[in-house]
């Protein structure tokens, strides 16, 4: 129970001390006129000033509230190296002991682990939180178990009390660190790149070592090593070998004693793109679709198109040189001999023999498509006739033969069940809608090879796919393409078809039939197989660790299977489906709680120095704990303080006036009257 003086003014100060202005007027007054009865008068006065200023005597039932001391313990990733795990437990489990232990003193325990996304330890943001959730005149101190190594030091909050850091770093910590900069997120292929490599030691690092071996590796193939110096930048240069995702993984062998190999290894992830597609496009008898595929390539900023027309009918027979019917000569032996392999596919629209291009030529473009290279055939009326680019040394890797049947009637083209799973044409129904317009002429042919993706009249073939040796085959069976670019009864996908066909005859990585890859999202990959086959196998996912996982994939949409797979580590894992192989890095190229290692002590010395706390090394033992007043200094060797707040809660209170109106009447009444009786005896 205390007791204190409070006042409750029945009028404004400002009104009162304007009272009393005029009762030290009137007892100047009566002073000057030689009154006798001004004191009494005077006491009278005060009597009800002091009534008028309210004072009261209060009474509170006070109950003691204990003192609140924080204990954060840093969880991090960085906390798990070397000993520091075990010891920052300890001393926990100790501190939270001795501080239950003291008189009217509560420990509330934080942990903090790691930040989302890569954000690192959010020590300051806890802080602050476990803060918010008590009474601020309760918080005695904080300690703080960690490392030092902290990410949010702009989040730090005021501290009522002294804060203290026990560091858990050891004089003889050293680690050695990969860093890779100027790593681009694309390349072109063909092109060199180069990227800075750079190896530094940190803290107590061993005397005597120079240089060290770094392996080089892309997509999992067997390493390069080069020797690399400590503490200096050296530039790399690296050509991608394919066109996607190139995963490159640079890494040192872990030496004896360093803190972790974590940080040894470097992931860099770059899409390889190419500078420049070439196309060599030979259109043979004019028709209406004839721009068609000049204007598709034309659009594609990626292209270089090479584009021959030749303009002379068949009919026409006026006896003039087909080398002067154009305005410069058709260079066949630089296209087709000597350039050949410059180009990237080749496009015959409605070509056919005509004594430009000699049998040899044609049996280089065969060569050609074996040793990697791509011919489409967009074949019409001509392409059923005795003059057929089909009767040429083309008929090897043409993946249908033509019956020499031109069917004229309307039909609908439509995507065969094996087309619905085949990325040039998956998707497309559901895209651009079930039915397009219909097509006019198709060329009858008997399919000897390849994959049929769609059909025409009568479910006869109307685009072939096919691999010959390392390159590949396309043949559409019809000229009326275009007819859906015209928009006729609704038109159809005819420039996302064909360069969806395009592009997967110039092998872009994105399009091909049977592809296995993944697709990260922070630990998190989403498998991801495409197959013509109806069913696939289960993929085996390696993790850095080496302990391989079965997965089930499940069938999402034709020829698509998918699985959703939480990587445990950061780093490269392997994924291997039967024939098919992919690598993917997960996690950060360089994770913020491996970039440094070593215990800090700089970054939170302003702020602990600020609250009169201390910084101390778990290695030299767990500190004693004391309490010191406010403002006194909280930390000394081998000791911290904590700061009793006093704080307490008001259970009651209990009110009384000293002038109650009563007494300020009688004494009031008593004075003037006592005044005024002795001022009338002198008289």
């Amino acid at each position: 129970m205390t007791g204190t003086l409070i006042f409750d003014p029945l009028l404004s100060w400002w009104l009162i001390a304007g009272l009393s202005g005029m009762l030290m007027a009137g007892i100047a007054l009566a002073l000057w006129r030689g009154l006798s009865g001004w004191p009494l008068r005077a006491l009278a006065g005060l009597v009800i000033l002091g009534a008028l200023a309210g004072p009261v005597y209060q009474q509170e039932d006070r109950e003691p509230l204990t003192d609140i001391v924080l204990l954060v313990e840093d969880e991090s990733t960085s906390q798990s190296l070397g000993d520091r795990t075990m010891a920052t437990e300890e001393a926990a489990e100790t501190l939270a002991a001795r501080i239950e232990a003291r008189e009217n003193t509560d420990v509330r325990r934080v942990t903090v682990p790691d930040g989302v996304d890569n954000s690192g330890t959010r020590m300051m943001t806890a802080l602050a939180e476990a803060m918010a959730e008590e009474p601020n005149g309760r918080i005695a101190g904080a300690i703080l178990l960690s490392d030092g190594r902290v990410h949010d030091l702009d989040r730090a909050p005021d501290m009522p009390a002294p804060l203290h850091l026990l560091h858990t770093g050891r004089d003889e910590d050293w680690d050695r660190k990969l860093t890779i900069d100027n790593a681009p997120a694309f390349a072109i292929l063909g092109e060199q790149i180069t990227m800075t490599l750079r190896i530094d030691d940190t803290g107590a690092a061993p005397e005597g070592v120079t240089t060290v071996p770094v392996d080089i590796s892309i997509d999992g193939e067997p390493p390069q090593r080069v020797q690399a110096p400590i503490g200096q930048d050296i530039e790399l240069p690296v050509m991608l070998p394919h066109g996607g995702r190139n995963v490159l993984q640079f890494s040192t062998p872990a030496a004896e004693g360093e803190l972790t190999d974590r940080n040894n290894t470097a992931l860099v992830q770059i899409n390889g793109v190419r500078d420049r597609l070439s196309v060599l496009l030979v259109s043979g008898e004019p028709h209406a679709g004839g721009r068609t595929w000049r204007n598709l390539l034309k659009s594609d900023s990626s292209v270089d198109l090479v584009h021959f027309t030749i303009l002379r009918p068949p009919e026409k027979q006026d006896g003039v040189p087909v080398r002067e019917l154009s305005l410069i000569a058709f260079p066949t032996r630089e296209l087709f001999l000597e350039k050949i392999e410059d180009f990237d596919l080749i496009i015959f629209d409605r070509y056919k023999r005509r004594g430009i291009l000699p049998s040899i030529y044609l049996d280089n473009v065969r060569n050609y498509v074996e040793q990697g290279g791509a011919v489409l055939i967009a074949a019409g009326p001509d392409f059923a006739s005795a003059d057929s680019l089909y009767r040429t040394p083309l008929e090897a890797i043409v993946p249908a033969r033509p019956t020499a049947r031109v069917i004229e009637e309307r039909f609908h083209p439509t995507v065969t069940d094996l087309g619905q799973r085949h990325p040039v044409t998956s998707g497309l129904e559901q895209e651009f809608g079930g039915e397009w317009g219909r097509w006019m002429r198709q060329i009858e042919v008997n399919q000897s090879s390849g994959d049929a993706v769609m059909t025409g009249a009568d479910d006869r073939p109307l685009l072939v796919l096919d691999r010959v040796g390392e390159g590949r085959v396309a043949l559409l069976a019809s000229d009326h393409a275009w007819l859906w670019n015209r928009g006729y009864e609704g038109g159809g996908p005819q420039l996302e078809l064909l360069r969806r066909l395009a592009h997967w005859m110039m092998k872009e990585p994105e399009l091909e039939e049977e592809a296995l890859w993944a697709e990260a999202t922070g630990q998190q990959m989403r498998i991801i197989r495409r197959s013509l086959s109806e069913t696939v196998g289960t993929v085996t996912v390696t993790p850095p660790t080496g302990d391989a996982v079965e997965m089930e994939l499940e069938e999402v949409s034709p020829g698509r299977f998918e699985a959703l797979y939480d990587g445990p580590d950061v780093g490269l894992y392997r994924l291997e489906n039967d024939d098919q192989m992919a690598v993917i890095g997960l996690g950060p190229a360089a994770p913020i709680e491996f970039v440094q290692t070593i215990a800090d002590t700089e970054t939170l010395a302003p702020l602990v120095s600020r609250t009169g706390g201390g910084i101390l090394a778990l290695s030299d033992g767990l500190p004693r704990l004391r309490a010191v007043r406010s403002g006194r200094p909280a930390a000394g060797r081998g000791w911290i303080g904590i700061t009793p707040r006093g704080a307490y809660e008001t259970r009651s209170v209990t009110q009384t006036d000293l002038l109650p109106p009563w007494v300020v009447l009688l004494l009031v009444s008593g004075l003037i009257i006592a005044g005024w009786m002795r001022e009338g005896r002198r008289t």
